[in-house]
């Protein structure tokens, strides 16, 4: 009997990150066999520092260009790969799934896609940086080492919070956050997804309780609640700020998150080995 070969896993990072946000998630699923991917959104591949000195790559990027930009992605990998994003990693998660990509699929504190129509004031408060001005729009907004703390490290110690912030915090583009403000008032909106798509890839949701300030515990249930297809389960891992990916206790959402895909992504068998034949002189 031939052993199955693991899919490949594609990460996709949020608004203020980049690749590097995903560098133990990287290294903890390559170590259990997978190969895995975490490209950058559009203009997000550089490293943080070039980022931060100049961000005008990002600048205009929004929901639609990203997700056409993870598809192409998925796409040339020739296998639906596991996919699993974090905050607006997670709504693009649900969008490919939508568009039929994906073996399983996991959204870890997702952004609001097309439908959820709460906006906590904690959310509010999280995304003012973007929001304060209205030219925003096509621009690429940093946040300050307390506005981090604030949306992203809020159960974390400041000194801690402010080291994450030196590791990982680049500017955002601010369109797609645009985009989600006015997705329920627009059919066609980029964050769109078929809640009743009847061959979805099985979708995993991880929230927390009222400690993520950006996507707090209603968010991430009201999602959950409008999928009338498929298999779609949430998870919640209370007391966890929205950089769940990065704080300390990653590892036990991290190897859920992967436990739960390899058990729901369709098994793949494993070519067999060709053997060695008896040779002669």
């Amino acid at each position: 009997m031939t052993a199955a070969v693991k899919p490949p896993v594609v990460l996709i990072h949020g608004l203020w990150l980049n690749p590097t946000s995903w560098e133990h998630w990287v290294e903890r699923f390559e170590a259990a066999g997978h190969r895995v991917l975490a490209p950058g959104w559009p203009g997000a591949d550089a490293s943080v520092e070039e980022l931060n000195r100049d961000p005008s790559a990002l600048n205009g990027v929004g929901v639609d260009q990203a997700a056409d930009h993870y598809q192409a992605i998925v796409d040339s990998l020739g296998e639906q790969p596991i996919l699993m994003g974090h905050s607006f990693g997670g709504a693009l998660v649900q969008i490919l799934l939508s568009r039929g990509r994906g073996a399983a699929g996991v959204a870890i504190h997702p952004a609001q896609v097309r439908g959820v129509i709460r906006m906590p004031a904690s959310t509010l408060r999280a995304t003012f940086p973007a929001f304060k001005n209205p030219a925003n729009r096509n621009r690429a907004v940093a946040l300050t080492p307390g506005q981090w703390h604030y949306a992203f490290c809020n159960t974390l110690f400041r000194e801690d919070s402010d080291a994450l912030y030196r590791r990982y915090a680049v500017p955002a583009t601010a369109r797609p956050l645009f985009q989600a403000a006015v997705a329920n008032f627009n059919p066609r909106a980029a964050t769109a997804v078929d809640f009743r798509k009847p061959d979805r890839a099985p979708l995993l949701i991880i929230g927390t309780d009222r400690t993520d300030h950006v996507i707090p515990r209603a968010l991430t249930r009201e999602a959950k609640a409008h999928y009338h297809s498929g298999i779609v389960e949430l998870k919640e891992f209370p007391g966890r700020p929205h950089f769940t990916v990065g704080v300390p206790g990653w590892q036990e959402v991290a190897d859920y998150a992967l436990e739960w895909a390899n058990r729901l992504a369709p098994a793949r068998p494993a070519p067999p080995t060709a053997g060695v034949g008896p040779t002669t002189d």
